[in-house]
């Protein structure tokens, strides 16, 4: 089933370079952007519009891309794997980034010593 638009949770990002995101702010949608879980537990319709009027931002969106023709093996497994490789990169960029600060703060602390 192609991802439902309608859906409560699903969520689109278009960025100043012009990529377009389309996810399930749920992250139950394995793949996304693509396809929905045919029996999608969580699957709500978006509350009626009750007479708003879009703006010109809105009517501008991006086209839905379509599904590649083939996906290949199993794309779920293949989406979390480089989701772990994503995660995994974080991580590491955050250890960089704490032990960084405690050097500079620990030569704070000798260089207020040495005074």
């Amino acid at each position: 089933m192609p991802m439902r638009t309608e859906c409560k949770h699903y969520e689109s990002r278009t960025y100043p370079s012009g990529d377009t995101v389309r996810k399930c702010r749920l992250d139950i949608a394995p793949e996304a952007p693509w396809r929905c879980p045919a029996d999608c537990p969580k699957f709500e319709m978006r509350r009626a519009d009750a007479g708003w009027d879009y703006g010109s931002l809105r009517q501008a969106m991006a086209p839905v891309s379509e599904e590649p023709a083939d996906l290949g093996g199993d794309v779920a497994a293949l989406l979390n794997e480089a989701e772990d490789i994503v995660n995994a990169a974080g991580r590491e960029i955050v250890g960089e980034q704490t032990a960084a600060e405690e050097r500079r703060t620990r030569r704070k602390r000798l260089r207020r010593r040495r005074r």
